[in-house]
């Protein structure tokens, strides 16, 4: 029998071979921004890929669209390529969630949308053709949260819990700059008591436990969450004379990629540069494999999902009908009663003239027959 060759039979280039898939191929990753206007989200994704993917918004008339209270889901795709590898990148943007007074179930239009995904690549997965396969499902969420230096408000702990179970979650701190480093530090902590006492999921980084440098690294990374972020596509230049990415303020600049101060490197390192296959594949072997069971387990093979036609602005404008149509139907009834008591009114008015003008008569009747018993009198006496 042939002694093996030296370098063995090859399957150790497997690894080799599936990097020439994966590099022809390219990857598809979809993140979906959520928070309220005015946060930066827009910056930031421009920022984490260096590069214009959606321009600002003009936010100075997001007052007059509060009238529809409705959160909206923009889509915005783009293709990076960086060493001659692709990616096709799908930013999920959801404006008007929180801008309202009443924020009621703004969250459904985001929630669903997620569902959405996994339900059309259900269905795609079930028909004899799966060469051509749509896939928007989203493998990470950004939860903006705003650097009020107090807690998470009720909204916030509300979607974030309804996120948690459906995508992987990472919070972020917005506008990070605008809290000093002690004021960061106890709203860092004060946001990941509430997440761990209303049992919210976000996602934790896998730790290798044969990869010690690399399992470090994962812990740093989930110890800093949730992520403070300055976002910021400006170039400026510091005391020392180094240009940034970052904001120029009368005392310095706080530098993008500085991490002292934001969390930034941070963020595009579990997004991108370090964890991004993992969040694609548990996106795919823990998120989507939840719905697909829970659905299997409720509807028969090929089913199609009986869809909720749940709206919070037409749920909104129903009530603004049904309130106007009440109060027209009062309105209404208190003019009839108007009228009514108009015509009593009347009624007893006619009847008393009816009454004077019948005494009137007989008066006048009896006049009358007074002046003729008188002329007959008169008459006889002739």
């Amino acid at each position: 029998m042939a002694a093996p060759s030296s370098d063995g039979i090859g399957i150790a280039n497997l690894p080799n071979q599936r990097h020439k898939i994966v590099a022809k191929r390219g990857a598809h990753f979809t993140i979906m921004v959520v928070g309220e206007s005015g946060l930066g989200k827009t910056t930031l994704i421009n920022t984490l890929f260096s590069t214009e993917l959606s321009s600002a918004k003009n936010y100075s008339r997001r007052h007059h669209k509060q009238l529809d209270k409705l959160t909206e889901v923009e889509i915005i795709k783009a293709e990076l390529e960086e060493k001659q590898f692709k990616v096709k990148l799908t930013v999920i943007d959801t404006p008007g969630f929180g801008d309202y007074v009443n924020n009621r179930d703004s969250w459904s239009p985001i929630v669903d949308f997620i569902d959405d995904q996994h339900e059309a690549y259900m269905i795609q997965e079930q028909q004899p053709q799966r060469s051509e396969k749509s896939d928007l499902r989203v493998h990470a969420c950004l939860y903006f949260i705003r650097p009020t230096g107090h807690t998470l408000k009720p909204l916030d702990i509300e979607i974030m819990k309804r996120l948690g179970t459906r995508v992987n979650l990472i919070p972020v701190i917005a506008k990070a700059d605008t809290l000093t480093q002690s004021d960061l530090f106890t709203f860092k902590q004060r946001i990941r008591d509430v997440i761990a006492a209303q049992n919210i999921r976000i996602y934790q980084p896998p730790i290798e436990a044969d990869d010690e440098a690399s399992a470090e690294h994962a812990r740093i990374l989930a110890k800093a969450m949730p992520f403070s972020i300055i976002g910021s596509t400006e170039d400026v230049q510091t005391l020392d004379g180094r240009v940034v990415k970052g904001r120029e303020y009368l005392w310095g600049v706080a530098e993008v990629e500085n991490e002292n101060h934001c969390d930034f490197r941070k963020l595009r390192s579990l997004l991108i540069r370090t964890f991004m296959l993992d969040l694609i594949s548990t996106t795919e072997e823990s998120h989507y494999e939840n719905y697909r069971q829970q659905q299997m387990e409720t509807r028969k093979y090929g089913e199609r999902k009986v869809k909720k036609f749940h709206n919070p602005k037409f749920q909104e404008e129903e009530e603004q009908l049904r309130r106007r149509f009440t109060e027209q139907v009062k309105s209404e009834e208190a003019r009839f009663r108007q009228w009514e008591q108009h015509l009593i009114t009347e009624r007893d008015r006619l009847n008393k003239d009816l009454e004077l003008a019948h005494s009137t008569i007989k008066g006048l009747e009896a006049e009358l027959d007074n002046l003729q018993v008188g002329y007959g009198r008169g008459s006889g006496r002739r």
